[in-house]
């Protein structure tokens, strides 16, 4: 059983790098895990290079972990990770009724970028990631039919 928040902290959903074995975890090392989590499916996950981040409006439930975070170590983070510039941290809905916050971008900042149609970040280069004909578009399903 996942453990609670204090008054203070304030709950973060990670599904990218961030995650426990991933390269970016220690930037995690002042958070408190809560474990595992998955958003509702409201959301797109986007792969950045380094990072990842939800775009709201899409219909994907994206796999990650929930941890437990004093403001300050937020704040820290939230530069890090270029709030509100270059990711916005939002409140999302989790699959299980909660909310929690989460570092997103905005549809049009993810244009170009690869979604990852699994939702999982941890999946992203395998072949999973393109989801047979689910994710591929028209231009995508005909080459594959030549």
């Amino acid at each position: 059983m996942a453990a609670t928040p204090t008054n203070r902290e304030i709950i973060l959903f990670v599904c990218d790098s961030l995650m426990q074995g991933e390269e970016l975890h220690t930037r995690l090392a002042a958070a408190r895990p809560l474990g595992p989590a998955t958003t509702a499916a409201a959301y797109d996950l986007v792969d950045l290079g380094t990072t990842g981040a939800l775009v709201p409006g899409g219909r994907v439930s994206v796999s990650g972990e929930l941890y437990a975070l004093e403001p300050q170590a937020l704040a820290t983070l939230d530069v890090f990770r270029g709030h509100p510039v270059l990711n916005q941290r939002i409140p999302i809905q989790l699959a299980d009724g909660r909310e929690a916050q989460s570092y997103a971008v905005a549809p049009d900042q993810s244009a170009g970028r690869r979604r990852i149609l699994s939702g999982d970040w941890r999946k992203r280069r395998g072949a999973t990631s393109l989801g047979g004909s689910r994710g591929a578009g028209p231009v995508v399903r005909w080459s594959g039919r030549r």
